[in-house]
């Protein structure tokens, strides 16, 4: 077989990928761009408010992110069962996430107001300016009350709009999406700034637009699904019944739970990878924060990548088709990894300029900037990465990549990131680089397990 023929595809592949990826595209898009705009928002209030939302937002991630794992490896059963035609195991996997994800939103909500202060606390440091950092405090803690009420309606959300990509419908969670970030956008505007006779509420206001906006995407996704029963047959009758079959659950908890635990560990990874960063000063907290909503505008395209690989190599592989699972995902990984060689290039020209859109300091401004070029030279090696991921989960790998994912994080990038932050002079920038290059251990194994092909099998057959 030619190189052309085995890394890329033709028209017709090519269409078939972004029917699918497109819709997360634009709807990862659109939220990602409503994130900036409020970032941006919020950034020209001041320093210590963007700082202080930012902390909290990463505090909330490894919430997100442990949703997020827990639908994930039950998804890996839902892509497999539409693959055979199984509606009756859609039902069982819809009912399994929402047991979780009731189960997660309580722990959250617990943890978050018993130690919300602590956690906040972690990631503020600096001499002499402990009046900023009250500030930063007092603002991180009045955003995370409000949002503390969006756990809930983003759980049941996702439990919704993830079964429906399942079952190849992207475009209806697209456009929930896109009527989410729209109210967000627009009660931002009004309720940070008091515009049009609503209050000034500063951070406040950007959290009550975030939880509003979460249950407007959570109503649009389930009344659908519901009054859809022709495209979603697995809805017809889907809580006659509240229990599920032992066997079944006791493979989603074998294969999912893996999953789940690397989700809350890579995010709360992530969390720690950024207190180490914050033992830099505010500086380079508000700089991270500027360049990482920035660069996750980009981001887009290799995260919806890995989405299109779970869902379309996913479904081959419940289909039996092995072979054409292993050419299909070699192409999705080609294809990502060039997308982002060249909108790492894009992000690189384009990198001097949003940070001057924040009301902060020439410092931070320009430290933000020097990150975001950072952050597009790692894209392309990102993409690999994430697409070599996604192809293990796909196959129920989740051992695996839980030892890819987390187990890396917490036993290489972590000690590395602690022991740079607290015991040499290292700047925040090189810091910063030496820590993300440390992913390029991960392509190479992601190269030699997804080549081996162990990802190659059938979980609901």
């Amino acid at each position: 077989m030619s190189i052309r023929k085995k890394w890329f595809g033709d028209k017709a592949f090519y269409g078939m990928v972004l029917a699918v990826a497109v819709p997360i595209m634009i709807q990862n898009g659109i939220t990602n761009f409503v994130s900036l705009l409020d970032n941006i928002m919020v950034g020209r209030i001041g320093t210590e408010q963007m700082s202080g939302i930012a902390i909290v937002n990463q505090l909330l991630l490894v919430f997100n992110l442990a949703v997020f794992g827990a639908i994930s490896g039950v998804g890996i059963f839902g892509a497999q069962f539409f693959g055979c035609k199984n509606n009756k195991g859609l039902q069982h996997t819809l009912r399994f996430k929402l047991y979780i994800c009731a189960g997660i939103v309580l722990l959250g909500i617990l943890v978050l107001i018993f130690k919300g202060d602590d956690l906040i606390l972690l990631y503020l440091h600096g001499e002499g300016n402990d009046q900023a950092l009250q500030m930063t405090l007092e603002y991180g803690r009045e955003y995370l009350w409000v949002m503390l009420t969006g756990l809930l309606p983003f759980a049941v959300e996702e439990t919704y709009a993830s079964t429906l990509r399942e079952c190849g419908e992207t475009k209806l969670p697209m456009l929930a999406g896109v009527a989410a970030v729209l109210v967000n956008l627009v009660l931002n505007y009004l309720l940070i700034f008091g515009k049009f006779g609503f209050p000034e509420l500063g951070v406040v206001g950007a959290a009550v637009a975030t939880v509003v906006s979460r249950y407007v995407q959570a109503v649009i996704v389930i009344v659908w699904t519901h009054t859809h029963a022709e495209k979603m047959p697995f809805i017809v009758g889907a809580y006659r019944e509240l229990k599920i079959p032992g066997q079944l659950a006791g493979n989603i908890v074998k294969r999912g739970t893996p999953l789940m635990i690397n989700e809350i560990l890579w995010a709360a990874g992530m969390a720690m990878m950024n207190q180490c960063y914050s033992m830099r000063g505010l500086d380079a907290v508000a700089a991270l924060n500027i360049s990482t909503t920035i660069s996750n505008l980009f981001n887009i395209v290799f995260m919806a990548m890995g989405s299109a690989i779970s869902i379309i190599v996913g479904q081959l592989l419940g289909a039996g088709k092995m072979q054409e699972a292993r050419d299909t995902d070699v192409k999705l990984i080609v294809f990502a990894v060039l997308s982002c060689l060249g909108l790492g290039g894009l992000m690189i020209l384009v990198s001097p300029l949003f940070p001057q859109l924040y009301n902060t300091s020439s410092d931070v401004k320009h430290l933000a900037s020097v990150l975001l070029r950072m952050a597009a030279a790692c894209m392309p090696m990102w993409a690999f990465m994430h697409t070599t991921y996604f192809t293990l989960r796909s196959g129920g790998k989740t051992i695996v990549t839980f030892l890819f994912d987390s187990v890396f994080l917490w036993c290489v990038s972590i000690p590395v990131a602690f022991m740079l932050s607290r015991y040499t002079g290292l700047a925040i920038a090189p810091l910063y680089l030496c820590c993300q290059l440390l992913d390029l251990i991960k392509c190479v194994i992601g190269f030699i397990l997804v080549k081996k092909g162990i990802w190659l099998q059938n979980i609901v057959a």
